[in-house]
């Protein structure tokens, strides 16, 4: 299988994928975006995240609209367990899935969940990118040194500034 990555006219990053017994397809890059998900402020940047990467061309995962809610799940009849699990499963199959996970930063310290998802994704040996527009960090300026080590730098801080990564 061979590999290439370039940009179409319409600057969309895609990949040109070619195997002797199927032929070209045309894939996108997977983002899988990273971050909290608990407030309407926290929501509404997710979607303004997710919107500029696709607008740069690539698809997106973004939990709170592709994923579970727990809630959801519950109000389903499933048990909590059986909903943790189900939620666990299915954001653990699409970090496997994506190309690049972005985790936002923003808060006093990342969430919590953002940041198991993110040494998922590393673990997994895939790209991983932040994003930042909050001041505020654990430490003298400095956020969680192993976040940091695990991001390499590629930390954005701003929506527009993704451009520089992505």
């Amino acid at each position: 299988m061979c590999y290439s990555n370039f940009e179409n006219i319409n600057k969309t990053r895609i990949f040109v994928v070619i195997t002797k017994t199927e032929g070209v397809f045309l894939m996108k890059k997977m983002v899988y975006i990273a971050g909290p998900l608990f407030s309407q402020a926290e929501l509404d940047f997710n979607e303004k995240v997710d919107e500029s990467l696709r607008e740069l061309g690539y698809d997106t995962f973004l939990p709170q609209r592709d994923g579970n809610k727990l809630s959801d799940l519950i109000s389903e009849g499933k048990s909590k367990n059986n909903a943790v699990k189900t939620i666990f499963a299915l954001d653990v199959e699409k970090i496997k899935k994506s190309d690049i996970l972005l985790l936002i930063l923003d808060g006093r310290v990342p969430d919590e969940g953002a940041c198991v998802e993110l040494g998922i994704a590393y673990a997994l040996k895939k790209e991983c990118v932040g994003l930042k527009t909050d001041s505020r960090s654990l430490m003298d300026n400095l956020d969680n040194p192993l976040i940091l080590g695990v991001l390499e730098g590629k930390i954005a801080e701003s929506i527009n500034d993704l451009r520089n990564y992505f």
